[in-house]
């Protein structure tokens, strides 16, 4: 087996550990961003990086952004992630993930892994060969399966709740979503929107996608990923890459609402002004988008398909919560998001002053 370097980031990252294992070819980084309020859980990111700063760079924002999105969850567990440097359909083999698996089982319980991009439930099956702390599973070895299933759900109860703020009612009927991207989230997500009375228009860089929902769905109008922002609607849905909040594309989005799935919406900071400028309500993308997270957390103490989802559904109240904190202090939603997180985060960890008796 390889080495482990382990390193403190000062007070931004508690850990981050570098894993290599020149036998099975792995080239792997788990990065710990807080503790706080439990074990960081976050799933494991298998992609080719230009380099190691690239993937070091990423895992750092991904596991501090897991961490916040727990928190506004409001799970007992706090944020990592870990990257595979290298490309899935080529460089995944039994042993690199055995391999991966030992390194995050050295961890020793600080961090739980799951399913990213690159990985998937049978992935998380081998991993589980070499180590105790995986979510994520098939459901042949007690896991939920599908986490796209509830994060769809969750999105849907961010739309509703935003459409309460905008609208009056929690309902997202009569109005019209525009939904950029539609892999396995996006699909699960217009089946709500049709069942509450949406109409819908899609777009996809990737056509066959688009053709799996027309095909079941004929009423749906498509259009090129270009000019979905140029449609006259009423939400916009970004579930596909982030970055999608931007310079160019907020000034041409003719929405009231973005309510979406994808992660890191904002192309840089500053874009949350853009979008109060033009006076469109912003649900954030990590609270709205946590669904899944709730369901690989619940799978740790056993799943429960009913309990998932009944957490899930909490995600109404949270949004709700984050746009009434938002109004009360003046600030866009994204950054009363990260307060409700940052003070969850701090009043949790200070229970850990209080020492209790050694068993």
């Amino acid at each position: 087996m390889g080495h482990v370097s382990v390193f403190e980031l000062g007070s931004s990252h508690e850990q981050v550990v570098f894993c290599n294992d020149p036998s099975s070819g792995l080239r792997a980084i788990i990065a710990i961003y807080s503790t706080a309020l439990g074990p960081a859980l976050g799933g494991t990111r298998f992609y080719p990086y230009e380099s190691e700063d690239a993937a070091l760079e990423d895992v750092l924002n991904l596991s501090r952004a897991m961490a916040y999105k727990a928190a506004c969850a409001g799970l007992d567990l706090g944020g990592g992630k870990a990257v595979i440097i290298g490309d899935p359909a080529t460089d995944k083999t039994e042993a690199l993930l055995r391999s991966y698996g030992r390194f995050v089982q050295a961890v020793g319980g600080r961090y739980y892994t799951a399913c990213d991009v690159g990985t998937y439930v049978e992935d998380m099956d081998v991993v589980a060969r070499e180590c105790e702390f995986v979510t994520g599973r098939s459901p042949a070895h007690g896991g939920a399966g599908d986490s796209s299933i509830l994060t769809a759900y969750g999105v849907f109860q961010g739309m509703r709740a935003s459409a309460q703020v905008a609208w009056g009612s929690p309902t997202l009927r009569g109005k019209r979503v525009g939904i950029a991207g539609v892999g396995k989230v996006g699909h699960h997500l217009i089946e709500h929107l049709l069942d509450d009375g949406a109409s819908i228009v899609i777009a996809d860089v990737a056509r066959d996608a688009v053709d799996r929902v027309r095909l079941v769905h004929p009423e749906i109008d498509a259009v090129d990923p270009d000019d979905l922002l140029d449609q006259p609607m009423d939400v916009y849905a970004p579930c596909a890459l982030g970055g999608a909040l931007s310079d160019d594309t907020v000034p041409r989005l003719d929405a009231q609402i973005v309510c979406g799935a994808a992660n890191n919406q904002f192309a840089h900071p500053g874009i949350e002004k853009l979008l109060e400028e033009r006076g469109i309500l912003y649900a954030p993308d990590y609270v709205v988008n946590s669904g899944g997270l709730i369901q690989v957390a619940d799978e740790i103490e056993g799943y429960s398909e009913a309990r998932a989802t009944a957490k899930a559904a909490q995600i109404f109240d949270t949004t709700r919560r984050i746009f009434s904190l938002a109004e009360a202090e003046g600030v866009p939603p994204s950054v009363a998001a990260d307060r409700l997180a940052e003070r969850r985060m701090e009043q949790i960890g200070a229970l850990r002053r209080i020492r209790l008796p050694k068993h």
